[in-house]
């Protein structure tokens, strides 16, 4: 990002017929133009920076004679996703997050405009020629990272049913199949809680972890900073038999990735979902994950997202958790 450099001061001297030692006339620089970052919710990637990584304002117009100023340069707003983060690349020091849309930040301010040799006119130095050259607008090179803004993480094994979930329970529509990593990016869908207050929150689909993803293992855990704004984590695990898997095992696993990751996201308020249960014949895997639930005082719940059972109670306990001033999720 560099901002306008500020226009030169003028060095003149009035010439008019009639009006012997007219005295300096030079204007003063224009201020250059500033860089300003602004939430926008039109985009929700930082792919158009890829392609426009440099952004420039326009500098100030020089001042000219008769005491006329400079033009001040044109700022430019630059458009960011609502969720970014702006670092200095240099320090890795925060400057912004933008977590509203229409929040404006100005990265790199325009340099000030040099004074004119008018300026410099005093009773016993009538005739100055000194004048000012602009300085130069700041010049900044900047980190974006994008989080998304959601109220519900959806995390857990790749093919626990996060997709279907969130497509069953809003107008989000990610790939749903019957192999690991269908999901390749975190998608965002809007909850309405079936509870006549039209209360509405929403959900993010994070792509699914597995045992050493920390070290990039499948796909790692690069999108797990979609759910670190989150206030609550929804860790779905698959009871049924076609994993092979023991469920406590797929919890366990999962929990060690989110605390490889951040330990402050191993601690967020989590609810455990049990899913597929319409296929679950085992009820002692069930029983076996709603007891770890149990012991680590976390709610739990089981549903079908093919039945729709449990999904309204899930649903008004997810409303509940991140809407009331008081988070009260009662077990199912």
């Amino acid at each position: 990002m560099k901002a306008g450099d500020g226009g030169n001061g003028c060095l003149a001297f009035r010439r008019e017929k009639f009006v012997p030692r007219g005295g300096p006339s030079g204007g003063d620089g224009g201020k250059g133009g500033d860089v300003i970052l602004v939430a926008s919710q039109h985009y929700n990637t930082l792919l158009h920076f890829r392609f426009n990584p440099e952004h420039k304002a326009e500098r100030g117009r020089h001042g000219e004679g008769s005491n006329r100023k400079g033009r001040e340069g044109a700022s430019i707003d630059v458009a960011t996703p609502v969720g970014t983060i702006v670092y200095d690349w240099e320090t890795g020091e925060v400057l912004h997050d933008f977590t509203e849309p229409g929040d404006r930040f100005v990265v790199a301010r325009g340099g000030r405009g040099g004074k004119g040799n008018a300026r410099f006119a005093t009773s016993t130095h009538q005739a100055p020629t000194e004048h000012e050259d602009g300085s130069p607008g700041e010049e900044r090179k900047l980190r974006l990272e994008l989080k998304l803004l959601a109220d519900v993480g959806l995390v857990g094994f790749p093919n626990a049913g996060k997709s279907t979930l969130i497509s069953r329970i809003s107008a989000a529509k990610p790939k749903i199949a019957d192999y690991p990593f269908t999901t390749l990016e975190p998608h965002l869908g809007v909850v309405t809680a079936d509870d006549g207050n039209h209360r509405t929150f929403v959900v993010a689909d994070i792509p699914g972890l597995i045992e050493g993803a920390h070290t990039g293992h499948g796909l790692g855990i690069q999108f797990l900073r979609h759910v670190e704004r989150t206030r609550l984590l929804a860790h779905l695990v698959d009871v049924s038999e076609a994993t092979g898997r023991d469920p406590v095992q797929d919890f366990e696993v999962v929990m060690a990735e989110l605390a490889s990751f951040s330990e402050d996201l191993a601690h967020k308020p989590m609810m455990v979902v049990a899913t597929k249960i319409d296929a679950a014949q085992d009820l002692e895997r069930v029983a076996s994950l709603e007891k770890l639930a149990r012991e680590r005082g976390l709610p739990f719940f089981k549903i079908s997202s093919v039945t729709g059972e449990g999904l309204p109670a899930l649903k008004r306990a997810m409303a509940d958790a991140v809407l009331a001033p008081a988070p009260a999720i009662a077990e199912k």
